[in-house]
């Protein structure tokens, strides 16, 4: 057994089921905040019934976020001390930073939204909910941050061997960080505003708490549309930062193994590393170097311009590029069908629509599970870009044996997490939005 790869192993299976939360809390905190101000504004009781439903769910998904991500932190010092040796002054800050100034202040505010919506005046209530939304938006933001500086390190030397900060503005707003967390955010949006639509979607084929349901389907799936436009812009800037500032990543990607003038975005194909070939490839002629470039003939490095040690697992990274590329289509057809019984008003009368809404749940959290992938696989084998290898990061002491049993014991552990999750998620829906905003307190 191989230390590195088990500790890899054990970071991703960490990361990944921490990360399917935050998205969800993004876009919840955004369906809060805009409900709540409806409610300040009009004082319809309508809207004080969907704000207290979706607080109850975003409390949920907050606790199990929280459960979750905690390992992660320990991670670093534990199976990747010379990470932390080489880069932890820098790396550490925005995590610090994360903790101190937004989690305390998300996790304070979400108490008032859980017990002070009688014990606090209307405004202080609608303050408490911004608060809400604008400290997990921070949280994701000095994440971001972190793990942007891996992707593009900027503002910063080595000196006796550690990473020393010489300017905070250039590490914290590299050269990817603008573009990865206006991604991400778009993403989490997207994926709380239709988490929401297939909930709502649920009571109206049920029958049942119909009112609320129809303003909820309303303003979710309104939100999910913009969203699914939105985020292929915020795609694009990505890519197009990626091809320039991490080419070996955009051409393992899009399976470009030959440099090109002209080169094709790719739509489908099968690489394969051994042979530095892509077979079944389907592309469209010269778009990529358009949409990097805004040049039909401009060159776009292939992977055979870097040494083969430098390459990303390139098939696992070419296929959750074009899962997430896929989903994101699937999205936007969604939302012009959506678009289409909207002007004909038929969204509440188009079951098969619904029955599809409720289906598609997970699909927005999968899509940021598969870009999250793209990004760190594609990356390898470096921990930090062109400065430390993941090999070189990891802790020389810890036996695989012990890591091996962590996994174990995580994939346990996080089984359990998420049956809890998903068990008392199911009870807050089957008792409804009607129902919990009778029930006095929380």
């Amino acid at each position: 057994m191989d230390a590195v790869l088990l500790s890899r192993i054990q970071f991703a299976l960490a990361a990944g089921f921490h990360f399917i939360f935050p998205p969800l809390t993004l876009g919840m905190g955004l369906l809060i905040v805009i409900n709540e101000t409806l409610y300040y504004k009009k004082g319809e009781e309508l809207y004080k019934t969907i704000s207290k439903f979706l607080v109850k769910i975003f409390a949920l998904i907050f606790a199990i976020g929280v459960a979750s991500g905690i390992v992660l932190e320990f991670s670093f010092g534990t199976n990747w001390s010379n990470y932390s040796r080489l880069v932890g002054d820098i790396f550490g800050a925005p995590l610090a930073a994360e903790g101190v100034l937004a989690f305390f202040l998300e996790s304070v505010f979400l108490g008032v939204l859980l017990l002070g919506r009688d014990r606090v005046s209307k405004k202080a209530y609608l303050v408490s909910a911004y608060l809400v939304f604008f400290g997990s938006h921070l949280s994701a933001l000095w994440i971001i941050i972190a793990n942007s500086w891996m992707q593009t390190p900027a503002g910063f030397v080595i000196e006796g061997g550690r990473a020393i900060l010489t300017n905070f503005f250039e590490a914290a707003i590299n050269h990817s960080t603008a573009e990865r967390f206006l991604h991400t955010i778009v993403g989490g949006w997207q994926s709380g505003s239709l988490f929401l639509a297939g909930i709502s979607s649920w009571y109206i084929l049920k029958k049942r708490d119909i009112q609320p349901a129809q303003a909820m389907l309303k303003l979710s799936l309104s939100i999910f549309i913009v969203m699914s436009f939105l985020q292929f812009g915020t795609g694009h800037m990505h890519a197009v930062q990626v091809a320039k500032t991490q080419p070996v990543k955009m051409a393992a990607m899009e399976g470009l193994w030959e440099s090109k003038d002209g080169a094709p975005l790719s739509v489908w194909g099968f690489p394969v590393a051994s042979e530095k070939k892509t077979y079944l490839e389907i592309g469209i002629p010269k778009l990529l170097s358009i949409m990097v470039y805004a040049d039909p003939n401009a060159r776009i490095q292939g992977l055979n311009e870097f040494p083969d040690e430098l390459h990303p697992p390139v098939f696992l990274t070419f296929q959750v590029y074009h899962v997430m590329i896929g989903l994101g289509s699937l999205f936007a057809l969604m939302s012009l069908i959506g678009i289409f019984l909207i002007l004909k008003k038929k969204l509440f009368e188009t079951n098969w629509y619904l029955k599809g809404l409720l289906f598609a749940i997970p699909l927005p959290v999968i899509a940021c599970e598969m870009g999250w992938m793209a990004a760190e696989i594609g990356r390898q084998p470096w921990a930090v870009y062109n400065v430390l290898k993941t090999a070189d990061a990891a802790s020389v002491v810890v036996p695989p044996w012990q890591i091996l049993l962590t996994i174990i014991m995580f994939t346990v552990i996080y089984a359990f997490l998420f049956f809890i999750f998903i068990k008392f998620l199911l009870k807050l829906i089957e008792k409804g939005p009607e129902e919990i905003a009778k029930s006095s307190g929380y």
